[in-house]
């Protein structure tokens, strides 16, 4: 993993705002993790886990949203073409 940093920093409300997602998110796990020991019906453990991988994938794409506003758009006023390359790579994953 790189240890590259945003040239342009979070704000202190979308670090909040990230954050506070992250929270909810953390919370949904724990939650599966209770029904799995209180031995939940399967489907009712499924139902959790799909609203998790969506609340995870908003999740991604919100941040995704603020790596273009920024980093990228910086990127290709800087004259870095290249920069889409990497993009593409992040929506692919991102699926």
């Amino acid at each position: 993993m790189d240890n590259r940093k945003k040239h342009v920093p979070r704000s202190e409300a979308e670090i909040k705002q990230l954050k506070n997602r992250l929270h909810r998110i953390t919370g949904q796990l724990n939650g599966i993790e209770n029904m799995i020991e209180e031995n939940r019906y399967c489907g009712d453990v499924l139902i959790q886990i799909a609203a998790v991988e969506k609340a995870l994938q908003a999740f991604g794409y919100n941040v995704l949203e603020g790596h273009l506003k920024t980093c990228v758009t910086d990127e290709i006023r800087a004259g870095d073409d290249e920069i889409m390359d990497e993009v593409m790579e992040l929506i692919k994953k991102l699926k």
